[in-house]
């Protein structure tokens, strides 16, 4: 019965020895957000598609692959509905970013628009703090980045 307690001792001394993994350990995203451009030209008040389209979120495939975003979502800390933008078929080639720009236009390789129009109600990116969060198709959040302050345009993420 004795061994038993002196076996635990040494498990116990042996596992004081063996340092700590460092809490930022974490893997890097495959796809992460770079930049949110919250502060866009304009009047905030107008909602014109010009002013909407200079607020945008970036998001880059760190990989040496390209990587379907099709169901990836992108959001703001707000809980409506209408502040989720789904990427439909899209693919991100191997260390290329994407915008996505909040009003209206023409979707290309390198820029999404969320299709926002009218007023300021049609914004989604605040213009003193926010987050933006990017979530894989199953709903696994992948990367979030903040801000809080409205004495930049601008924050960049990495």
């Amino acid at each position: 019965m004795r061994s038993l307690p002196l076996a635990f001792a040494a498990v116990l001394a042996a596992a004081t020895l063996v340092p700590a993994l460092p809490v930022h350990a974490a893997a890097v995203p495959t796809v992460q957000i770079t930049r949110i451009w919250y502060n866009s030209p304009g009047s905030p008040d107008s909602g014109a598609n010009s002013s909407l389209n200079g607020e945008y979120i970036q998001v880059k495939n760190t990989t040496r692959r390209a990587v379907s975003l099709k169901g990836w979502t992108v959001r703001d800390t707000t809980r409506r509905s209408d502040h989720v933008y789904t990427f439909g078929a899209f693919t991100l080639g191997a260390g290329k970013a994407v915008t996505l720009r909040t009003g209206k236009g023409k979707d290309t390789s390198t820029t999404r628009y969320w299709g926002r129009s009218g007023g300021t109600l049609a914004y989604i990116w605040n213009q003193t703090k926010d987050t933006g969060y990017l979530r894989d198709p199953s709903g696994k959040l992948v990367d979030s980045c903040s801000y809080n302050s409205s004495r930049v345009e601008y924050v960049n993420c990495v």
